[in-house]
C-alpha cells in the first residue's frame, strides 16, 4: 500500500476541514435528512465518510463530491464497489449540480433529489449563494455552517444580524435552524460552535424570477454599507446600476420607503416592491 494513505487521513487547515466525529450528531443529521431507498443524495465533501456510510445504507443513490486528493482516495477505497455510490472529484464551487441531474444521467429518480453538506467554514457563504442559483435542483437541502452564519441566514427585518445573504435566500428558500453542533463534535475541534439547518425550494414571486441579477445587484447595493441609510447607499450603487433603477430618491418615494432607515429593517416584500418600481417605473 501507498505509504500516504496507510495512515488515518488528517484534516487539513487549508481546505477548512473539520471533521464530524460524534455519532449523536451524525444521526441527528441522518435524520433530519431522512433518506429514502432510490432517493438521490448529493454531499458536499464527503471527507471520510462519515455520513456517506449511513446515506448508503439507507439504499440512496450518493454523489458524493470531494476536492481534497487524499479523502477523494479514501472514500474511493471505502465505497467505490458500491452501486449506488458514485464520486465526483472536483470543487463543489465548480460544480454545475443541473449536470448532475439529467435525463442521462444515472440517477433513477431525479425528483426527488436532496443535498447534505459540512461545509467548511471558508467557503460556506461562496457555496449556499451557488446553491441558491441551483436550487431547482433540490427538493430540499440539509446543510452545517457556522453558527453565526446560520443567525445571519435565517435574520428577519430589524435584526442587526440581517443583510445581503438573508435577503438572498429568504427571497428563494424556506429555512429552518434545526439544531446547534457543539465544537467537541469534531476532529479536529473548531474554536466555535456549528448549526444544521434546512433549506427547502418553492416557487418564488414572478417579478423576482424574471429579474433575478438585477435584484441581487439592488440588495448588494443596499447592503454596501450597513451603517449608512437605504437612499445614501443606492445613491452610492455603481453606475450601471444607477442608470437601472434611475434616482434613489425617486425610487423611494415610489416605494412609500422611508430614505433614513438602514437596510437591515427592510421586508423582503420591500426589496421587491423596490425591484417592480425599478422595472416598472410607472407603477
Amino acid at each position: 500500500m501507498n505509504e500516504k494513505y496507510s495512515r488515518k487521513p488528517y484534516a487539513k487547515k487549508s481546505f477548512g476541514q473539520n471533521f464530524l466525529v460524534d455519532p449523536n450528531q451524525i444521526r441527528k443529521i441522518i435524520e433530519a435528512l431522512d433518506p429514502q431507498t432510490d432517493e438521490t443524495i448529493i454531499e458536499i465533501g464527503a471527507g471520510r465518510g462519515a455520513l456517506t456510510e449511513q446515506i448508503l445504507d439507507s439504499g440512496a443513490n450518493v454523489f458524493a463530491i470531494e476536492f481534497e486528493r487524499e479523502m477523494v482516495h479514501v472514500l474511493q477505497k471505502r465505497f467505490g464497489n458500491l452501486k449506488n455510490f458514485q464520486l465526483i472529484p472536483q470543487d463543489a464551487l465548480q460544480t454545475d449540480f443541473s449536470d448532475l441531474i439529467n435525463p442521462n444521467s444515472e440517477i433513477r429518480n431525479p425528483k426527488s433529489t436532496k443535498l447534505v453538506a459540512n461545509l467548511p467554514y471558508n467557503i460556506s457563504t461562496a457555496i449556499l449563494q451557488k446553491l441558491i442559483e441551483q436550487r431547482e435542483v433540490f427538493s430540499e437541502m440539509i446543510l452545517m455552517f457556522q453558527r453565526e452564519v446560520v443567525e445571519r441566514i435565517i435574520a428577519k427585518a430589524g435584526n442587526k444580524e440581517r443583510g445581503f445573504l438573508s435577503v438572498l435566500t429568504e427571497a428563494y428558500l424556506q429555512t429552518e435552524k434545526l439544531f446547534d453542533v457543539p465544537p467537541k463534535a469534531f476532529r479536529p475541534s473548531p474554536k466555535v460552535w456549528s448549526a444544521v439547518m434546512r433549506l427547502i425550494t418553492f416557487e418564488c414571486d414572478e417579478i423576482l424570477s424574471n429579474n433575478k441579477d438585477l435584484f441581487r445587484e439592488i440588495v448588494s447595493a443596499g447592503f454596501a454599507q450597513k451603517r449608512k441609510t437605504i437612499l445614501n447607499n443606492l445613491k452610492n450603487a455603481p453606475s450601471d446600476l444607477k442608470t437601472k433603477i434611475g434616482g434613489a430618491e425617486s425610487l423611494l418615494s415610489k416605494t412609500q420607503i422611508e430614505p433614513s432607515r438602514r437596510a437591515e429593517t427592510l421586508t423582503l416584500e420591500e426589496w421587491l416592491q423596490i425591484l417592480r418600481v425599478s422595472v416598472d417605473p410607472n407603477l
